[in-house]
């Protein structure tokens, strides 16, 4: 007689269960955006030059645990658009450190351009998701606010100093609140 021991099958596709087994990278990426806006918000008299440093951390970071969670678990396969995420964010930090003394302006342009991007690809991987697991609306959501919040920082370019970073730390809570939710969702897919 020999005993066998069944194991219940990883629910979902390989996306979820990749997603899944790495859900505490999106942990990671939610608490460093809710840090970045904090922090923001806690010194906003801080010099334009502090917040793009800040910024470029933040978009540093945010990039290398994107692209990490892209390629954990072997095979990228439908993670494709997460790696372009972590690609944008490691380019936009790079590029803020390599250029820290940038005019508001550009830097509002540069923002803009990769909140943007990274919006769009939050979304795809929404989409992606949505027949997978339940509330995947948390990441399209967050992509969404990333679009809107780019989209507002093009169409009015001459807000203050300090509307840039309250908008800055605003759009990075929401972002990272919405992040730590889609990491607990993922979390409950994982296998047992």
């Amino acid at each position: 007689m020999s005993a066998t021991s069944t194991s219940p099958a990883p629910v979902g596709s390989p996306l979820v269960q990749a997603l899944a087994q790495y859900w505490w990278l999106l942990l990671l990426r939610g608490i460093a955006a809710i840090i970045f806006g904090v922090l923001a918000f806690a010194w906003p008299g801080i010099t334009l030059v502090t917040l793009v440093l800040f910024w470029g951390a933040f978009a540093l970071v945010d990039g290398v645990l994107a692209l990490a969670n892209a390629f954990m678990g072997g095979n990228m396969g439908d993670r494709w658009w997460l790696a372009l995420v972590g690609l944008a964010g490691i380019a936009a930090g790079i590029l803020t450190f390599a250029y820290p003394g940038v005019t508001a302006l550009v830097l509002l342009f540069f923002i803009a351009t990769w909140a943007i991007v990274l919006g769009v690809l939050q979304i795809i991987g929404a989409i992606r998701l949505r027949k997978e697991i339940d509330n995947e609306w948390t990441i399209g959501l967050s992509g969404a606010v990333s679009v809107l919040f780019g989209v507002i920082m093009l169409v009015a370019p001459g807000a203050g100093a300090v509307g840039l970073i309250w908008a800055i730390a605003s759009f990075a809570i929401v972002f990272g609140i919405l992040m730590v939710m889609a990491a607990f969702k993922l979390k409950k897919h994982q296998p047992a």
